[in-house]
């Protein structure tokens, strides 16, 4: 078994699901009392998003590019970026640290791909649903069509995020309201399923609240990383 080199605490609310996810998987695979190989780096999240909402990718990068090197230096084979947002950098993490990244938007469109479909409705943080480095890595390199919600509804999606789920906070309104946007996506934008586009969404929806297939991109990833570890 592989050691896998987790970059977390972004935030450590959807770390902490990745941490048992990779364990029961690697126990449902092996049995027994086996369980994944993992170093965990977890970030100050302030620190992260501090500098996302003031646009300093370049300093944020370099933080993530010395944990990278770290979890090398420690033994890790493979990494993990914990978090959709921050694949923004992952050019350059896999650069400070030339062993295997496992990519969350490669993965994900990996399994919907092998689903059938073509048009997902991505919710994620605002980076995600505005920037190119998600949505263009979707389409360019699988063909994938996503849409996200309007502006408003982005600001409701981030907002919640950013407000309550990293946070650890998990309301029956906010999940109304993250319901009704994809709802809204598949009724007017003709969207075929759902991206549950950052890791702490899976904390506030999931299959059970829709017809059309959802993507559980912590879940997917964890899956991803095990298959690496395993293989």
């Amino acid at each position: 078994m592989k050691t896998l080199g987790l970059i977390g605490g972004m935030s450590w609310e959807s770390t902490a699901i990745y941490y048992r996810l990779l364990n029961e998987i690697v126990r449902e695979r092996l049995g027994g009392l086996h369980s994944a190989k993992l170093l965990v780096w977890s970030f100050d999240f302030a620190e992260i998003a501090e500098r996302q909402h003031h646009g300093d990718w370049d300093g944020a990068g370099k933080l993530l590019a010395d944990a990278a090197r770290k979890l090398q230096a420690g033994g890790a084979e493979g990494l993990l970026l914990c978090t959709n947002t921050m694949h923004k950098l992952a050019d350059q993490v896999q650069a400070a640290a030339p062993i295997p990244l496992i990519h969350i938007a490669d993965a994900t469109a990996a399994a919907i791909q092998h689903a059938g479909l073509r048009r997902p409705a991505l919710l994620a943080t605002r980076f995600t649903m505005e920037q190119d480095f998600y949505k263009g890595r979707l389409a360019d390199k699988f063909g994938l069509q996503p849409v996200v919600p309007d502006a408003p509804g982005r600001d409701m999606v981030h907002r919640v995020i950013y407000d309550e789920l990293c946070q650890g906070i998990v309301t029956e309104a906010s999940k109304a309201a993250y319901v009704a946007e994809a709802e809204r996506l598949r009724r007017e934008e003709a969207a075929d399923s759902i991206i549950m586009g950052c890791t702490e969404i899976t904390m506030l929806i999931g299959q059970p609240d829709f017809d059309i297939p959802v993507f559980d991109t912590t879940r997917i990833h964890a899956e991803a990383a095990a298959d690496f570890a395993l293989g």
